[in-house]
């Protein structure tokens, strides 16, 4: 869920002539756009880039659906692990499991169970495993070029987000939310850091 103000501030920004904003996340558009409470003239990308123009083909869902049936007996056999199949991925979560050494082998196996032709995106107690090689990074530029942009700002604090960091150019502002190795030029501290340069954005270009 956003951040009090966040959306007061995304808000003001997209009311800026010539300013795109765009939600750019690992959900499909669907859950995103429901769980976030959301709404304004946004752009909506989904499912790592893959949901960019549209829902997913009939046969990428049925490939996503046999996923989940591969990895489903994994979560079942581990108390608070938890499958989320989304649009164009099944994601394992751990982040419940009590016993820390269980849900590094819950994670383990599910390395060892896919198929090398997918895609694994690894996030803090979660691997997802894509059946797309789509990331943030080539949603985000492919935007950019879409959009003819003069300039992007990208602020991100998940593992996945370092794919779009290091797509932008050196003169785009990338921002790290929190902790963590990132490939960002600039760092905040937390959502409330985040926020201020939202705030600041509107500010300069208010």
């Amino acid at each position: 869920m956003p951040e009090p103000g966040v959306a007061e501030a995304l808000a003001r920004l997209a009311g800026v002539t010539g300013v795109t904003v765009a939600i750019v996340s690992g959900r499909g558009v669907a859950d995103l756009q429901a769980t976030s409470g959301l709404s304004g003239p946004f752009r909506w990308v989904g499912s790592h880039g893959e949901e960019f123009d549209g829902p997913l083909s009939g046969e990428l869902a049925h490939r996503r659906d046999e996923l989940a049936a591969v990895l489903a007996p994994v979560v079942t056999d581990a108390p608070g692990a938890r499958l989320e199949i989304k649009p164009a991925s099944v994601a394992v979560h751990v982040r419940q499991v009590q016993d820390r050494a269980v849900a590094a082998a819950v994670l383990e196996e599910v390395r060892t169970l896919v198929d090398s032709s997918l895609t694994l995106k690894p996030g803090k107690n979660v691997l997802e495993v894509a059946i797309t090689d789509a990331d943030k990074g080539t949603a985000l530029r492919r935007l950019v070029a879409e959009l003819d942009a003069a300039a992007a700002m990208y602020l991100g604090d998940d593992v996945t987000d370092e794919d779009a960091f290091r797509a932008l150019r050196p003169d785009d502002l990338t921002v790290k939310i929190g902790d963590g190795a990132t490939d960002a030029r600039y760092r905040v501290a937390d959502p409330t850091g985040a926020l201020a340069v939202l705030r600041r954005l509107g500010d300069l270009l208010g």
